[in-house]
């Protein structure tokens, strides 16, 4: 079994210009995959998610309460196990590109692993070295995973 708190802090690795963090949830890996790879099960935790297809390649958006549409697309995608997006969230930037821009988007992976009695769940996001300003845009981000994922745990543990 992997001995971790269920509320791992989130990790700024500056070197790397990434975000990184591991959570433990009480639900079958099936369960947790459908609320990381599905639109309407991400809409759910995250911001509302729309997609164009399903798997590599997939384009939609990501639209949070009182801000910009971000576009998405899907990069990677091995059910049920990693799946990788690409964004532009660029928090400094005054309004977000229509399309996905690969100069300056960041991506994000959400890797599952079954572990007794659950699944473990890690998102890394890298990247932040194309935005602009990477260290305001890494501290940000690395708040913001906290937040999303301690609402997608009570989701799918069905907790409120």
């Amino acid at each position: 079994m992997v001995d971790m708190t269920r509320s791992d802090a989130a990790v700024v690795d500056e070197e790397a210009f990434s975000v990184r963090r591991t959570i433990r949830i009480d639900a079958p890996i099936g369960k947790v995959w459908q609320a990381v790879a599905e639109p309407e099960h991400v809409s759910r935790w995250f911001g509302r998610t729309e997609l164009a297809g399903s798997g590599v390649g997939a384009t939609g958006t990501m639209t949070f309460p009182d801000y910009d549409v971000i576009p998405l697309r899907v990069e990677e995608f091995d059910a049920p196990r990693r799946i990788t997006y690409r964004w532009n969230n660029d928090d400094a930037l005054g309004s977000l590109p229509e399309r996905i821009d690969e100069a300056t988007s960041t991506v994000f992976t959400f890797t599952l692993d079954e572990v007794d009695g659950g699944t473990q769940l890690t998102v890394v996001e890298s990247g932040f070295d194309r935005t602009s300003d990477p260290r305001a845009n890494l501290e940000s981000h690395r708040t913001g995973w906290e937040l999303e994922l301690d609402k997608l745990v009570a989701l799918v543990e069905d907790r409120t």
